[in-house]
């Protein structure tokens, strides 16, 4: 049946990364009514184990799907992705749109076919990692960077404490590799915090590459799940909810304008 009233989207990040992604979806659909759930209290999730990890994740977004009651969650962490997807949708009813590495198209436009994948130490030590190399990076050489810091850093710069030059550079320097005449052309950004940090990586990157950002990707998949924006229905007020209890600062939610949040 034709959609008639305004989705509920809910958008889950274990902190701020996923700001990158609620952009693109607001872009996508201005009419729909976004919830931001951020599980502050437990970032980064990187010094959780496996089993502890995926357990919060599903009792975080089962308390938020119980209570915001949302059409579609979209779940813009690769670390959850990869490792919860599959039990939130056993567990849940609601459509899930996951966020994982994006391989196949890097592979694909690659000139040098030569790609590093840049994501936290827990995703590109994952197995469903690997997994997607195996599948999509035929005649490819994939470079693996386990970042420890740069979604702190991102973090960091999104609330007015930008970090050094120097500490980005260092962040991202197992990423630029000359095999023979071959080097790395294409950076898929394996984590949505990253993107938050676009600028200072270009500023910051031994030479030029094209950086893969996940976010329009999985906005697309959204439209094609809910359908298009409902004409007539004008943008509404983002609500945002923090695990930690706390409110964003002035300063946060100034700078959260920028990413298209107008919050309640």
């Amino acid at each position: 049946m034709p959609q008639t009233a305004s989705p509920i989207i809910l958008v889950f990040d274990s902190g701020l990364g996923g700001v990158t992604v609620y952009r693109e979806i607001a872009r996508a659909r201005p009419d729909a009514r976004l919830v931001y759930v951020a599980d502050d209290a437990a970032f980064p999730y990187g010094a959780l184990s496996e089993d502890k990890l995926v357990g919060r994740v599903l009792k975080v977004i089962g308390d938020a799907i119980e209570r915001c009651r949302p059409d579609l969650v979209v779940i813009a962490c690769n670390t959850a992705s990869t490792l919860a997807l599959g039990d939130l949708r056993a567990r849940f009813s609601v459509p899930f749109v996951g966020t994982v590495p994006a391989i196949k198209p890097a592979c694909a436009q690659s000139q040098s076919k030569h790609v590093a994948v840049l994501g936290t130490q827990a995703t590109v030590g994952r197995e469903y990692t690997r997994a997607l190399i195996r599948e999509f990076a035929v005649g490819c050489k994939v470079t693996l960077v386990g970042s420890a810091r740069l979604a702190t850093l991102a973090e960091a710069e999104l609330n007015g404490r930008p970090p050094a030059d120097e500490e980005i550079a260092a962040e991202i320097a197992p990423c630029f590799v000359l095999d023979g005449n071959r080097r790395v052309d294409t950076v898929v950004l394996a984590c949505t915090h990253y993107p938050l940090l676009l600028q200072r990586l270009r500023v910051n990157a031994p030479w030029p590459v094209d950086w893969i950002d996940p976010a329009p990707a999985i906005a697309r998949r959204v439209v094609d799940l809910l359908g298009p924006s409902l004409p007539g229905h004008g943008a509404v007020p983002t609500r945002m909810l923090l695990t930690s209890g706390q409110q964003p600062s002035i300063a946060l939610a100034t700078a959260l304008k920028a990413y298209g949040f107008n919050l309640l």
